[in-house]
C-alpha cells in the first residue's frame, strides 16, 4: 500500500472524503495547511474526538509503520500501521490498529479492533464490542461485554465468555469452557475443552466437538456432527448433517425434532448419519439410532 505522506494530507485532501461540519471545522482549527497522517490520528484522540480518528482510519486506510511498546496505560489509542507490545495494555476507551497487534501480556480495553490478526499471550477483557479481520489468538482466558467479529480462526487458552453475538470465519478451539450470550455462527468448526452454552441459536459450517455438554435456547445447526461428553440440549430443533453421539441425553425443544443424517444419503446412516446417547432421543425423525 502506498504510504501517505505529510504533503497527501491537505484541507482539500480532507474535505473531498467529506468529513462531517464539526470534525472539519476542528481540523482547520489546527491551522496546519499539512497533516501527518499519524500525527493528526493522535491529536484527534488526545481532543477526545475518538469518532473522528476512527472515521479518518477507515478512510485513509491502514499504514506499514509499526509501533513498539514496553506497554501501555491510557484513555486511548488509534494507530493506523502494527503495535508490538512486550508487556501489557490497559485502554479505558478505544484501542485501535490498523494492522496487526501483539502483546506480550494481557490486555484491557473499553473496545478492541485490529485491521489484521490479534495475539495476546496473557488475558483480553474488552468493555465493548471486539473485532478482528483475521486470526485471533488469547493464551488465557476472553471476556468479551458486548459482540465480537473474527475474520480468521479462533484460539483462547483457557475459557471464552462473550456477552453479545459471535461471528468467526474460520474454527473455533477453546481450551477451556465457551459462554454466549447472544447467537453464535461458526464458519469452521468448534472445540471446547468443556461446556459449550449459548443463549441464541448454534449454526456450524462443520461440526462441534466438547469435553463437556453442548446446550442452547435456540436452535443447534452443524455441517456435519455433533459429539459432546454429556448432553446435548436445544430450546429448538437440532440437525445435523451427519451424525450425534453424547455421553448424556439429546434434547430438542417442546414441539421440535431432531434430525441427523440431513447431509447423508438414508441408505448410509448406519456410518455417517447415527445418533448415540444414554437413550433414544423423543421425536427423532431422520438418522439411525445405534443401541449403545
Amino acid at each position: 500500500m502506498t504510504q501517505l505522506t505529510r504533503k497527501d494530507i491537505t484541507r482539500d485532501f480532507i474535505r473531498s472524503k467529506r468529513p462531517c461540519t464539526d470534525g472539519y471545522r476542528w481540523y482547520l482549527k489546527r491551522q496546519e495547511t499539512l497533516s501527518d497522517y499519524q500525527a493528526l490520528l493522535d491529536d484527534l484522540v488526545a481532543a477526545g474526538r475518538l469518532d473522528d480518528a476512527n472515521w479518518l482510519l477507515d478512510q485513509l486506510g491502514p499504514t506499514d509503520d509499526v509501533l513498539r511498546l514496553d506497554e501501555l496505560d491510557a484513555p486511548a489509542l488509534v494507530f493506523a500501521g502494527s503495535v508490538e507490545c512486550r508487556g501489557s495494555m490497559e485502554v479505558d476507551g478505544v484501542l485501535r490498529t490498523g494492522r496487526s497487534l501483539s502483546v506480550g501480556g494481557g490486555v484491557r480495553a473499553g473496545s478492541l479492533k485490529a485491521g489484521e490478526d490479534l495475539r495476546v499471550s496473557g488475558a483480553l477483557q474488552c468493555a465493548g464490542p471486539l473485532q478482528v479481520a483475521s486470526d485471533m489468538r488469547i493464551g488465557w482466558s476472553l471476556q468479551v461485554a458486548q459482540a465480537l467479529r473474527c475474520g480468521g480462526s479462533l484460539r483462547v487458552g483457557w475459557d471464552v465468555d462473550i456477552q453479545g453475538d459471535v461471528r468467526v470465519e474460520g474454527r473455533i478451539h477453546a481450551g477451556h469452557g465457551v459462554v454466549v450470550g447472544g447467537q453464535l455462527a461458526c464458519q469452521g468448526g468448534i472445540r471446547t475443552g468443556d461446556d459449550l452454552s449459548v443463549t441464541g441459536a448454534i449454526e456450524v459450517a462443520q461440526g462441534v466437538e466438547s469435553a463437556g455438554s453442548v446446550r442452547t435456547q435456540s436452535h443447534l445447526q452443524c455441517g456435519t456432527g455433533v459429539v459432546a461428553t454429556q448432553d446435548i440440549e436445544a430450546g429448538g430443533a437440532i440437525r445435523v448433517g451427519e451424525s450425534l453421539q453424547a455421553g448424556g441425553r439429546i434434547v430438542a425443544g417442546p414441539d421440535y425434532a431432531v434430525f441427523a443424517g440431513l447431509a447423508s444419503p438414508m441408505d448410509s446412516w448406519d456410518s455417517c448419519g447415527w445418533v448415540r446417547a444414554q437413550e433414544k432421543p423423543a421425536r427423532l425423525l431422520s438418522g439411525w439410532w445405534a443401541e449403545v
